[in-house]
Formats: structure tokens, sequence, C-alpha cells
């Protein structure tokens, strides 16, 4: 195994999308207090893009971490998108009631430097910890993704390679939900850390057979998004930022019905699952108030028995050589 990159701490962080105004709007005192109540709880790694609300998600982290020391937390922005004016923006998928910015997709060079100028000011902040190349994969990009890829090699990652180099930032990475991008990264450039959302979860693990164990050779660090698959392991009938299909819904109450019969919240598993393969350096679940955030601390918390691991192997929800807490 050669040396580690540098990685945001674990094992619990918090995502920026739902402060975005993700499927629901949040108003900006019930953000301000998510987020205190996340500092209050000890958590110190924050994840924010532009996408997020169209520049609303760094604005509400900006005006918080702003009164924290600098040195006492971990940031990390996205590239990939300008936001420009426009009256009628601040919708963009699952996104609603945004700040009136139109996104545009550039994976250049100069959009990387301008991009993440943007992003200082959004958030009030002279330094950046992470940044992560943004969606560069085929479910946002479609068969495009590989020229686009190549411009990204070019231009973006060449741009951050910089920058680390420099000492602007700690490191950098994409900010995908599928695998072969980082892939592909790890074989054509020098990445630190990678943010992959909803391909290592208790519903599903592409990313275990090749990519975690060429990260974890390489010394990249993985940070988990969407731990709750978009919400499907939460309660909600959402995923991948979509109505979920029948399939995940009967899978999901499988699991579902085996935490119930060792008293224990699916929540919990999901996030001391992600959290448990040597790969990832931290799990990052959103929240929309303080509750969830005092709640998601508690899950990361609880005690799960190790017969609850055993029963999902057995019944074939998991693979019997995945990595399980304790």
């Amino acid at each position: 195994m050669t040396d580690a990159h540098a990685a945001p701490p674990g094992p619990l962080g918090f995502g920026g999308a739902p402060l975005g105004n993700m499927f629901d709007t949040v108003d900006e005192d019930t953000a301000r207090a998510t987020l205190e109540a996340a500092w209050d709880e000890g958590v110190r790694y924050f994840d924010t893009a532009p996408h997020y609300g169209a520049g609303l998600s760094e604005h509400r982290f900006g005006e918080v971490l702003r009164t924290k020391p600098r040195d006492a937390f971990t940031l990390s922005t996205k590239v990939g998108r300008l936001l420009s004016p426009d009256p009628d923006g601040g919708n963009d998928g699952p996104f609603k009631s945004g700040l009136p910015f139109e996104q545009r997709m550039d994976y250049g060079y100069d959009a990387t430097m301008r991009s993440l100028d943007d992003s200082f000011q959004r958030l009030g902040l002279a330094r950046i910890d992470f940044v992560y190349i943004h969606d560069l994969a085929p479910d946002h990009l479609g068969d495009e993704w590989h020229e686009q890829f190549e411009i990204a090699r070019d231009g973006a990652m060449m741009a951050l390679t910089r920058l680390r180099d420099e000492g602007t930032i700690r490191g950098w990475g994409l900010g995908v939900n599928n695998v072969e991008p980082c892939e592909r990264a790890l074989a054509e450039a020098d990445p630190d850390v990678f943010l992959l959302a909803g391909r290592y979860s208790l519903l599903n693990q592409p990313a275990l057979e090749r990519l975690f164990p060429n990260c974890v050779d390489r010394g990249v660090n993985v940070v988990v998004g969407g731990p709750y698959n978009s919400g499907l392991l939460a309660g909600r009938s959402t995923y991948d930022y979509a109505e979920a299909p029948q399939e995940m819904v009967d899978r999901r109450d499988r699991l579902d019905a085996i935490c119930r019969r060792h008293d224990v919240d699916l929540r919990a598993a999901a996030l001391q699952f992600c959290a448990a393969h040597p790969a990832v350096a931290s799990v990052i679940p959103g929240a929309k108030g303080p509750d969830r955030v005092h709640a998601n601390v508690d899950l990361m918390r609880a005690t799960i028995p190790s017969g609850l691991w055993d029963e999902m192997k057995a019944e074939g929800l998991l693979p019997q050589d995945v990595p399980v807490p304790g």
C-alpha cells in the first residue's frame, strides 16, 4: 500500500445538498440551526457545492462557518458548473427555490479556476480544503461522459493538481454517483479522494469489487455520500433522486425486517455499514433540521450486534466478504 493522501475527517461529516433545498425548502433560521447543531455535536467536515440550490448551500455554509476557527474544520466544495445570473433560475433537478442563477457545465481549466474563485466569494472564506469535480459521470452526461472526462483531465484535473501542489487546496478528486469515472481517474490522474454517492450502501455496493481495493492500494480515500440512497433507507420513497423502483423498496423492506428482529434502527445499520470499509474516510449524510443532525450522531454511535450482519449475509442481502462494523 502506498502512503495515504490527505483525507477529510470522519467517521461522520455533513453533506450540504439538503441545505440547497433538495426536494423541500429550508428556511434560513433552520439552516443556520442545523449547521450549528452539527458543530455542537463535534462534526468537523462539511461538504457543499455550487449546484446545491445554485449557490444557496455555499452561502449558508459560509455564514455559519465564518464564525468558527478556520483550523478547526475541513471544508470541501465542487467545480464543473458555472453560475450566471438568471431571474428564472434556481430550480435545477431536485433543488427548489434556490438562488436566481442558471448553471452551465464546464470542466475546462479556466472554468475550474473561475468556479473556485466564485465559491470562495460565496463562502466568504479564504481556504477550501478539498475540491471535487462534480457529476463527471454517465448519469449526468450520458454517452458524452468520455469526451467530457478528457476535457476535465486536461482542464479541471490539471488546474486542481496545480492548486494542490501550490498549497492552495489540500487535495482533489471526483464527486460522482458512478464507479467508472473514479476508476478512470485512478488510471489517468493523481486524485486524493473521491466523494461517491449512493454506490456503496446497504442497498448496493458496485464500488466493492474493484474501486475500493484500488483506492486502498493507492492510498486514495473515499467519502461516502448518500448513505441513505436519497432517503430510501431513512423512510422516504426516493432512490437515486427519484421515486424508488419496487425492487429497491422490496430490498429495503427485507433489510429493515432484519434490523427490527435485532432491535436496530435501519438508519444506524446504513451509516455504520458505510463507515466500516477501510477505504472510507468519512460518511456525510445530509440533514434539514437540528433533530436530524442529533439523530445521525446517535445512529452512528448505536450498538449493533454482529448477528445482524451475519443474517444479512445469510439472506444474500450483503456479499459474504464485505467489511462490516466490529
